[in-house]
């Protein structure tokens, strides 16, 4: 490794949503900026974005809305009297598509690179130091020419997760296959067995559904959406099932086969003998680990905890002064936009600014179709804590806006405090969720009650009608139920 040539104010480890983020909000103040970054696409170029944009979040949404503007056209239209005969898709142009948005997008961060005059170091991260002024990093390139090391006042890790696998099921990619497989298939497979109803198994499960494939998915925990308000998961489960999702809850797996007649997935169901499926194609979603791995973290004094996340305090700072950690790699949910505000709030620590992020009100989404959101605590949390609260539901089959676009699914419901009316948590099932959850999360930025939300004023006809029905709910004066 060549002596250390270059010196940085902030180096950051990672170009994901959490990287790119802590390095353009580091350039934007003042300091002398690089990212380490060392994703290799399928064209063998090498690309910003990590997971998220590679493929995670953007890849998966574009096929999410391919696969619902084909349902919507074979099996929606003729509610609004459209009559379409004979309509088929294109699945390599799909996939083109999807390919195009993510170097779009990609090829967008590289821009905001130049733009804040970032350097971009083509490699992989590992520290080899620290002293009380600096941390030493030695960046290995793809070519040992490209290799080097250098110096920084401080460094924010941001290496991202990739997919759990599990143990006596290797994930190949063709048949086994992880997000990244999934992302890719060449044809629809008639059978698709999904390991894990998590959010991704349930958005790629929903995508390949509607494309045709007949979708068994297999969850090892009791409760589907353990995570989620115990009414949105019900509703969410009725729904999905519904749609034709078949899942099944509290199995568990015995063995997994790949042959040339597909896999076959031996189990035990909670109730019944043993059992077993045989699938074209299997996708095995059942979470994600950090990537923590390489970054030689005892040279530096820091370690890991037994989940593989470095520890931090509430301001993303580690046990050594001069390295602070974001995103995926720490605690809290594995959400793009949580990373990217810890990578902003540790920017301006450095700079000695005094921000900081308030992770009960960070919303969590679920892509499918309806959509799932929420904010805040949910009923169940709320009865664990012992805390008084009120409730107020609504539904969008109620509203004019939603049956107009033939979406009534769902409902808004609000939790408020039972003596003072803040506003605890909002969870929504419906079409456009993802954008109907941000009022609530200003809101509860904001410490709003649900009265302020009941007095605003919401246009008519809009979804956004029903965030404030349910708000009114609370104190039982919804007007149009």
């Amino acid at each position: 490794m060549a002596d250390i040539l270059k010196h940085y104010d902030v180096v950051v480890i990672g170009a994901g949503p959490a990287g790119y983020i802590a390095a353009i909000r580091s350039a934007q103040l003042g300091f002398k900026t690089a990212c380490i970054e060392k994703w290799i696409n399928p064209e063998g170029q090498q690309v910003l974005g990590g997971t998220c944009l590679n493929v995670g979040c953007i890849p998966s949404k574009a096929l999410l809305a391919s696969s619902e503007e084909f349902e919507k056209i074979t099996t929606h239209a003729s509610h609004h009297g459209i009559v379409v005969k004979g309509a088929s898709f294109d699945l390599k142009a799909m996939l083109a598509r999807k390919d195009s948005i993510v170097s779009k997008m990609t090829k967008g961060i590289e821009f905001l690179f130049k733009k804040n005059k970032i350097d971009w170091l083509k490699g992989e991260g590992q520290f080899i130091g620290s002293d009380a002024d600096k941390v030493s990093i030695a960046v290995k390139g793809l070519k040992d020419s490209d290799s080097q090391s250098l110096s920084a006042g401080h460094v924010i890790i941001a290496t991202g997760s990739k997919a759990r696998h599990l143990p006596n099921i290797p994930v190949d990619n063709k048949l086994i296959c992880d997000n990244e497989g999934a992302l890719a298939f060449d044809k629809v497979p008639a059978k698709l067995g999904v390991i894990g109803a998590g959010v991704i198994g349930l958005e790629l499960g929903s995508v390949w559904r509607r494309l045709g494939a007949s979708v068994h998915v297999l969850e090892a925990t009791p409760q589907f959406l353990a995570a989620c308000d115990e009414s949105v998961s019900k509703e969410a489960f009725k729904l999905f099932t519904q749609q034709g999702l078949k899942i099944e809850m509290g199995i568990r797996i015995n063995e997994v086969k790949a042959s040339a007649k597909g896999v076959t997935v031996a189990y035990k169901p909670a109730e019944g003998a043993a059992t077993e499926l045989q699938f074209d194609r299997l996708i095995v979603s059942v979470g994600r680990v950090p990537n923590t791995e390489n970054l030689n973290l005892e040279a530096v004094g820091l370690s890991v905890n037994e989940q593989g996340f470095i520890p931090v305090d509430d301001c993303c700072a580690t046990a050594n002064p001069r390295i602070f950690a974001v995103g995926d790699v720490v605690r809290g949910p594995m959400l793009a936009h949580k990373g990217e505000d810890e990578g902003v709030m540790v920017a301006e620590r450095i700079a000695g600014q005094a921000t900081h992020i308030d992770y009960n009100c960070i919303p969590w989404v679920i892509y499918t179709m309806p959509e799932i959101a929420w904010v805040g605590k949910t009923e169940q949390q709320l009865k664990v804590e012992g805390r008084a609260y009120k409730a107020g539901q609504f539904p969008f089959m109620a509203n004019g806006r939603a049956l107009g676009m033939d979406a009534p699914e769902g409902f808004v419901k609000i939790l408020a405090d039972a003596k003072t009316d803040e506003l605890l948590g909002v969870h929504i099932v419906s079409v456009a969720a993802s954008d109907l959850i941000s009022e609530a999360a200003v809101a509860m930025e904001f410490k709003a009650s649900a009265e302020d939300i009941a007095r605003i004023c919401h246009p008519h006809p809009s979804l956004s009608e029903v965030v404030r029905e349910a708000a009114l709910a609370v104190d039982k004066r919804a007007l149009n139920m």
